[in-house]
């Protein structure tokens, strides 16, 4: 990354929506990075299963790369703010690019008993590490690209468009997963694929996306320091309340897909190859259910995030009670994609809520504690998977208590009761966007 990146002042016509060709580049970013993080997911209880690993141990794979997550992205956001979207979309993606290809190493030395099960997952830990510590770059950057280049006016209908990429990536990774199951990689085979995707993508952003025209200059560096002036944004009473409601909704969206896969190879009763595609299904639903949310019911009623973040958890906690009690593999699929519509309806409320509650110059800074928060959360997953292994349904059924918890936490707290209560106007310059 070069210092010598142009400061990009405000024009002064201000923002009127990004071109279409601009936004489908990053839509596609954040798409590929959903594709091979849910493609992973769907893949890894039969990696663990069949390489030796304990359950709780195979979720736990996601923790460390959860924590540098966490603590980089506010870094990550600063450095967009310094040298601009484009460099650290680019950094992003080379970092999720190298670390698929050493978790798919990683994997298929498990798979051929190179190491013993407790060797692979220090290795498996430590590549998918890499991802956290780099991948990182890419959220805030994409996020804040977006939130420039939209007015007020039409900022719920740009985040949801951009939350959509993700729902249509956790659509395509668990479906094209099993397809890459290939002969002479086995389990290995999709994260070596993912890697190859991520690496085209990064060709893409580098030779045809444009850098932001509406990026703040860059903060003085007069202090010789990167770290803002001002208190950490999730101290910000702005958007505190945000990043707590985010946080417990994405824990419990993390928790119910990192069981779902366990669920359903015991619910079937199969191998975990044989259960692969069915779990390969559930996930689709659940990712389909999710797009339903973000393309076709909020800017269908023109949502305000005050009604995505109340109706979100409501629907949610319907479902993970639906979850809990299914008799079968049917019933966990309905329940599993109920949740996801409240979810896709919950994610975007709090993301668009807090990119509302600041300035246009802190839209990077708040995007990267929202990226925190989306990433701390995966390390209390591997404790619902023990949960799992002792009561079946009592990951389920606490997931439902702690949106029933947001629910009120929505109706009681002031800055998510004022999450702007005004319909956004759905304008022609959206239909670049859903």
């Amino acid at each position: 990354m070069s210092s010598g990146s142009p400061p990009v002042a405000s024009s002064p016509s201000g923002p009127t929506g990004l071109p279409r060709s601009t936004f489908a580049i990053i839509f596609a970013v954040s798409m590929v990075t959903a594709i091979g993080n849910t493609g992973m997911i769907s893949v890894l209880p039969a990696i663990g299963r069949s390489i030796g690993m304990p359950d709780p141990m195979v979720a736990a794979v996601f923790s460390l790369s959860a924590l540098l997550w966490a603590f980089s992205s506010p870094f990550w956001a600063r450095m967009s703010d310094r040298y601009g979207r484009k460099p650290l979309m680019m950094v992003g993606l080379a970092g999720f690019m190298v670390s698929m290809a050493f978790c798919a190493v990683v994997v298929a030395a498990g798979l051929h008993h190179l190491a013993a099960p407790f060797v692979i997952f220090i290795l498996f830990l430590l590549a998918r590490a890499l991802f956290g510590l780099f991948g990182a770059a890419s959220n805030p950057a994409t996020q804040a690209y977006v939130a420039e280049h939209t007015p007020e006016s039409q900022r719920t209908q740009s985040m949801s468009g951009l939350a959509g990429a993700f729902s249509l990536g956790t659509v395509i990774g668990p479906f094209i997963a099993p397809l890459f199951v290939l002969p002479f990689l086995g389990l290995a085979g999709p994260m070596a694929c993912f890697s190859l995707m991520a690496g085209v993508m990064l060709v893409v952003v580098w030779r045809r996306l444009p850098e932001s025209q509406f990026r703040p200059p860059p903060p003085p560096r007069s202090s010789g320091s990167d770290k803002p002036s001002g208190p950490p944004m999730w101290r910000d009473p702005r958007l505190t309340p945000f990043l707590i409601y985010g946080f417990i909704v994405a824990v419990s969206q993390t928790a119910q897909g990192q069981t779902l896969g366990f669920l359903i190879i015991d619910k079937l009763a199969l191998s975990p190859t044989a259960a692969q595609g069915f779990i390969a299904i559930a996930m689709m639903f659940g990712a389909m259910a999710g797009l339903l949310a973000q393309w076709g019911l909020i800017p269908r009623f023109e949502m305000t995030p005050r009604q995505l973040l109340r109706w979100g958890v409501a629907i949610a906690a319907i479902g993970n009670l639906i979850v809990a009690a299914a008799p079968d593999y049917w019933g966990v699929v309905a329940g599993y994609a109920i949740s996801s519509l409240g979810f896709g309806l919950a994610r975007p409320g709090f993301t668009v809520g807090a990119s509302l509650a600041v300035r246009m110059e802190e839209q990077a800074r708040a995007a990267g504690a929202i990226a925190a928060v989306n990433g701390i959360n995966v390390v209390l997953a591997p404790a619902f998977v023990f949960l799992y292994e002792h009561i079946r349904p009592a990951p389920f059924l606490l997931n439902a208590v702690l949106m029933v918890a947001m629910l009120a936490y929505a109706y009681r707290n002031p800055q998510l009761r004022a999450a702007n209560p005004r319909p956004a106007k759905v304008e022609p310059a959206d239909e670049a966007l859903v």
